[in-house]
This record gives C-alpha cells, sequence and structure tokens, in this order.
C-alpha cells in the first residue's frame, strides 16, 4: 500500500481552552472592525469548550474543539486511516493573529512536530508584514523550527496578496525561494449573497474566495516579480480545475470587430503550471467524477492529498482509500498522495 502524507491537518494549541490569558489574549486579536466575532464557549452535552468565530456576526463559521487537537488522538487516528505523515495548518485565524501570537503558535507547532517522532511536519505563520521583525520571524521557522514552509490567509482584512501592501513581504519570500499555503477564509471579502444558507457560506463562500485569489495572483503579474514562490491553495483552488479553459481563452482564427478577451495568456498559462498548486482539503465532497476531473485538467502532479481534520474524521479514515479508487494511473496515485507533498514541503 501507497505512502500517504495528509498536506492538511488542522492544529490549534490545546492550551488556549485551559490557560484564560492566552485566551484572552488570542480572543483581543480577532478583529470585529472586519465583522468577525470570536468567543469561548463551553457545550453542555459533553463539557468541551470550543471557541467559534463568526463572520459576519450571527454567522458561524469556525469551530475549534478542546481535545480536537491532542497529539495522542491525533495519531491514533492517523494510524487507523493508515496516514504516514501530516503536514500542520493552521484554520483561518492566520489572517488575524500578530507577530507575537503567531511566534507562539509557532513555538507550539515546533514543539507538537518534535513530539509526534517524525510523523508530523509544520508551516510556519507571520503576518504578510515587511519588517526586519517578521523576516526575522521567518528566517527561524526556515532554519531553527525547520518548517518546510509558510502558511497565508487567501486575503487579509479586504486585501488579497496581489495588493502592493504586501510587495516587501513577498519580496523577501522570493529571495529565500519559499512555498506557502494558502488557506481560503470563511468567505470572500464580497460575500453579502452567501451568507443566508449555511452550506453557501461555509463551502460555496471558501471556493469563491480562493478563485478570487488565484485569478488576481495569475493576472496582476504577481509571479512576474516573485517567479520563487510557490503557492498551494487549498480546496482546490476552489474547484479551479473547472474555470481553466474558461479564464484562458483561445485566440479566435478569424479577426473580431471587437476584442472582448485577454487572448495572450501563454505566460501567465505557464506560471499556473510553475507556480501554482491545488491540495485538496478533503476528497469525498468532491467525489469521483470531480476529482478525476481535477486530475485530468490540472494534472496530477499539482495535486495534494488533504483531510481537513478534524472537521470531519470520516475524511481522514476513508479519504486516501477514496483516492485510491478513482479511475486514474498508479503513479498519479503517488504523486497525490505523498509525492507533491515531499517535494514541496521538503519533506
Amino acid at each position: 500500500m501507497s505512502k500517504v502524507i495528509d498536506a492538511n491537518l488542522y492544529w490549534f494549541p490545546e492550551e488556549l481552552f485551559t490557560n484564560h490569558d492566552l485566551s484572552e489574549q488570542f480572543l483581543s486579536e480577532i478583529p470585529i472592525q472586519y465583522g468577525i466575532k470570536g468567543y469561548l464557549k463551553e457545550n453542555p452535552n459533553s463539557g468541551l469548550k470550543q471557541y467559534v468565530i463568526e463572520k459576519p456576526v450571527g454567522s458561524e463559521n469556525l469551530n475549534y474543539v478542546q481535545g480536537d487537537y491532542a497529539l495522542e488522538k491525533q495519531l491514533g487516528d492517523m494510524d487507523r486511516a493508515g496516514i504516514d505523515r501530516a503536514v500542520l495548518k493552521l484554520s483561518c485565524q492566520q489572517e488575524w493573529m500578530g507577530l507575537n501570537m503567531c511566534r507562539m503558535f509557532n513555538d507550539g507547532m515546533a514543539e507538537h512536530v518534535q513530539r509526534s517522532s517524525g510523523r508530523m511536519a509544520g508551516l510556519g505563520v507571520v503576518p504578510p508584514q515587511g519588517t526586519p521583525a517578521v523576516f526575522k520571524e521567518i528566517d527561524r521557522c526556515l532554519d531553527e523550527l525547520h518548517f518546510g514552509g509558510l502558511q497565508l490567509s487567501a486575503h487579509y482584512g479586504n486585501l488579497y496578496l496581489d495588493d502592493e501592501a504586501f510587495a516587501p513581504f513577498f519580496a523577501y519570500l522570493n529571495e529565500r525561494g519559499v512555498t506557502c499555503y494558502v488557506h481560503h477564509v470563511p468567505v470572500p471579502v464580497q460575500y453579502d449573497n452567501l451568507t443566508a444558507y449555511t452550506n453557501l457560506r461555509r463551502s460555496y463562500g471558501r471556493c469563491i474566495d480562493q478563485a478570487t485569489a488565484i485569478g488576481r495572483e495569475l493576472f496582476s503579474g504577481f509571479f512576474t516579480k516573485y517567479p520563487h514562490v510557490k503557492l498551494v491553495h487549498s480546496m482546490l483552488g476552489g474547484g479551479f480545475f473547472a474555470y481553466t479553459s474558461l479564464w484562458f481563452p483561445k485566440k479566435p482564427k478569424v479577426q473580431e470587430a471587437v476584442s472582448r478577451f485577454k487572448d495572450d495568456n501563454e505566460l501567465i498559462v505557464e506560471q499556473l503550471r510553475e507556480n501554482i498548486y491545488f491540495e485538496m482539503s478533503h476528497a469525498q465532497p468532491w467525489g469521483k467524477e470531480q476529482l478525476e476531473c481535477a486530475v485530468k485538467t490540472l494534472g496530477a502532479d499539482h495535486i495534494l492529498f488533504g483531510t481537513s481534520y478534524p472537521v470531519r474524521p470520516v475524511w481522514l479514515l476513508e479519504g486516501a482509500d477514496f483516492v485510491r479508487n478513482l479511475d486514474i494511473s498508479e503513479e498519479e496515485k503517488e504523486l497525490i498522495l505523498h509525492c507533491n507533498a515531499e517535494r514541496l514541503y521538503h519533506l
């Protein structure tokens, strides 16, 4: 049976459920000015605590539950699922955390990785600021904590990653040739028509956020400025396999009276192949036909297996077998299940 690396296993410091001061600090950084509300509550049935993140206020979008991130539980479920190794990430809170909170998360993740005896690897987190202090923390993540890359949000506040505000930050990442995992935000920047219905908001909203982010990265010249940065987008880039041909129409054979589309896309298509990769986040919700279409469209060398554990444990427990049962070649399955993660995150 092939090796399996889960490139999307969530981690959250368990001490944030028990340490009042750390909890207060974490909650105080959640920016209510962007319509995000966070609070800690106790489940009356289980007695377990959970952080709830609402965006907009009144629309529950994230839940971090006490006990889900304990190392023994994670390793036990990985063993049951036949997962050899996991890449640890955060779930959306990287959008608002300040540098000191990021340092605390990096230290905790590094300790968690060390205690796993080689079963886990980490991705560092920093705010996307072009300051010497942030550059120092990037270096520490890569050189001292030995993380295989960094993790970013698809957007910060109302700004996507191509915004000029982040130029000094990405210039430094380009110098270092960093692979960055780009996690969706609970809802995209414009979300008014998504909030009324839970599944529309929690599933499709994430897809819109990722597709918007990728489109802006490609058409803005982002990778012309930062050719040594590789981005791994969650949720298969919001279903990006459905848009590739639509976004890059072929030049018409007959001269048109009005040019309605940008046709000289050769460089952008090349950058899509060289700089952008796609983590599935979880296999089963896409379905067999959709995943096979994604492999055919994006290429198995650009797709990483992930489970979004612990959102739904079955996505971890049965996810690898779901990929093994796709009608694709054994070589393609190996690329998806472990080879791509090993290459991109230097595992």
